[in-house]
C-alpha cells in the first residue's frame, strides 16, 4: 500500500474477494454483522465508503470497530465534518429540509459522542482509494471527485459517470453516499454503490446493503447481498439516546422519512423489497 501525499491510498493490487460497504452511520450492530460477513468470506480487503458515523447512536464504538479490523475507509462528508468540526453534516441536504433539520440532532450528538481520537483518524481518511482486481484500475470515492457530497444515482445520467471517471482516470469506480445499491456499465466501465449498512434502502424491510466484488475467468463479478441484523437494538438504542425518532423508525421499517434527495426514477422504487442479485463486469 502507498499514499501520494493527495489524500489518495493505493492499496495495489488484489487477488482475493473484496468486501465493499458505504454508511456504517454508527450503526454498531449492523458494523458488526457485516464485519462477520468478511470474516466468513475470508476477504482480503474490506472497503468501506465513507460516512462510518450519522444518524445513529454508538459512533465511537463503531469506528472502534472498524479501525479494529483494518477496513479501508475513504473519507465521507461526515468524517470531513466532524473532524474539522464543520457547522453541518454537508450531507447535501436542502437548507430547511426536515433532514437538514434532524440532521442539526445527530451531528450534535455524534460530535459530543466521539473522542478526540476518532476525530484525528477521520481528518487523515484518504479521499480516494485506488486498487487493481482481475487487472482493472478501481478508485474508491464518496460522492464525486470534486464535491465530496454529490450524489450519484443509478438514474444520473451516463455522460455525467462518464465524465466523472475520467477524472478518476479508472477503470471503474466504488462510490458512497447515495445510500442506494446499484451497478451500472457506462460503456465498458464500472459504476457500483455497495449501498449503505447503516440504514435501509428505503425498499420497505429492514436489511441493510453490502457487496463482494471477485474475479473470474470472464470478468468481475459483483454481487449485491442483504444483510438481517439485529435492527431491534440498534433503533433501542437510538431512542434510548434521545436521537430523531424518525430515523429509529426507518431502521425498523425500511423507508426513509425524506426522499428530497432522491431523483423521481429511484422515488418511484419506495417500498419495493430488493432481492440479491449479481452482476459480471465482463473481461475487456
Amino acid at each position: 500500500m502507498s499514499g501520494d501525499g493527495d489524500g489518495v491510498l493505493d492499496l495495489g493490487p488484489v487477488s482475493g474477494p473484496v468486501l465493499v460497504f458505504g454508511g456504517p452511520y454508527g450503526n454498531l450492530q449492523a458494523t458488526l454483522a457485516v464485519l462477520a460477513q468478511a470474516r466468513d468470506l475470508a476477504a482480503e480487503r474490506i472497503i468501506c465508503t465513507g460516512d462510518a458515523v450519522a444518524y445513529c447512536a454508538e459512533p465511537e464504538a463503531t469506528v472502534g470497530a472498524l479501525r479494529e479490523a483494518g477496513v479501508h475507509v475513504v473519507m465521507g462528508n461526515c468524517e470531513e465534518s466532524l473532524g474539522f468540526d464543520k457547522e453541518d453534516c454537508g450531507c447535501g441536504f436542502a437548507e430547511g429540509s426536515e433532514c437538514d433539520l434532524l440532521s442539526a440532532r445527530w451531528m450534535a450528538y455524534a460530535r459530543s459522542a466521539l473522542s478526540p481520537d476518532s476525530k484525528a483518524w477521520m481528518r487523515a481518511l484518504p479521499r480516494r482509494l485506488r486498487l487493481r482486481l482481475g487487472g482493472r484500475r478501481l478508485s474508491v470515492i464518496h460522492g464525486g471527485v470534486a464535491d465530496i457530497s454529490r450524489y450519484v444515482f443509478a438514474s444520473t445520467a451516463e455522460s455525467e459517470k462518464a465524465s466523472e471517471l475520467d477524472r478518476l482516470d479508472a477503470d471503474g469506480a466504488l462510490g458512497g453516499h447515495s445510500g442506494l445499491p446499484f451497478t451500472c456499465l457506462v460503456g465498458s466501465r464500472l459504476w457500483h454503490n455497495p449501498g449503505a449498512i447503516g440504514m435501509p434502502a428505503n425498499d420497505g424491510t429492514p436489511r441493510v446493503w453490502y457487496s463482494v466484488l471477485a474475479e473470474t475467468p470472464d470478468g468481475v463479478s459483483i454481487s449485491h447481498l442483504g444483510l438481517d441484523y439485529d435492527h431491534g437494538a440498534a433503533a433501542r438504542a437510538m431512542r434510548t439516546s434521545a436521537l430523531p425518532e424518525a430515523y429509529a423508525r426507518t431502521i425498523e421499517d425500511g423507508l426513509w422519512p425524506n426522499m428530497d434527495v432522491m431523483p423521481s426514477p429511484e422515488r418511484a422504487l419506495r417500498a419495493r423489497p430488493i432481492r440479491p442479485w449479481s452482476v459480471l463486469w465482463p473481461a475487456g
